[in-house]
């Protein structure tokens, strides 16, 4: 129930070992520059109790970056205001790209991926997050996912 991408859509493995580069499982920073985080996409689905999530990457400003950063560790972070930012990944599944949705960015308690809030628009994306999918259209996403190889199943 849950396909996730290892890095944001603009990394390159050339970036890593680079001192202005950092790619690790919750946090990516590229040439000092640009910022990303990773979070979840949750979307329900319909006649169950379960989530479908993607495992995204969320460009944010430095100031959000450094204050998420700044906040990672510390119990209470969940109060946090959410922060803004663009979706970096691109799930193939959806047409048009994913790449550059408007998202917030729900920091959750310590341990706990954030949650990614896309902007309610009529991207597909955006309308399932809202809606909800059949355990159907769950199986189809998995079935895709796999077959691209864009995405790795955990």
């Amino acid at each position: 129930m849950n396909h996730t991408a290892e890095a944001p859509a603009v990394w390159d493995p050339s970036f890593a070992g680079a001192d202005d580069c950092l790619l690790s499982s919750d946090q990516c920073v590229i040439r000092a520059e640009h910022y990303f985080v990773k979070g979840l996409i949750e979307i329900p689905v319909i006649g169950s109790d379960e989530m479908f999530s993607w495992g995204v990457w969320v460009s944010l400003s430095r100031e959000s970056f450094s204050r998420a950063a700044d906040m990672w560790n510390r119990p209470g972070r969940e109060c946090e205001k959410p922060y803004f930012g663009r979706l970096t990944t691109d799930l193939p599944v959806y047409s048009p790209t994913t790449l550059g949705l408007k998202t917030h960015l729900h920091t959750r308690p310590v341990g706990e991926r954030p949650c990614v809030e896309l902007e309610p628009t009529d991207h597909p994306l955006a309308v399932e997050q809202r809606t909800g999918i059949t355990l159907d259209r769950v199986q189809r996403i998995a079935s895709a996912a796999f077959h691209s190889g864009a995405s790795e199943r955990r």
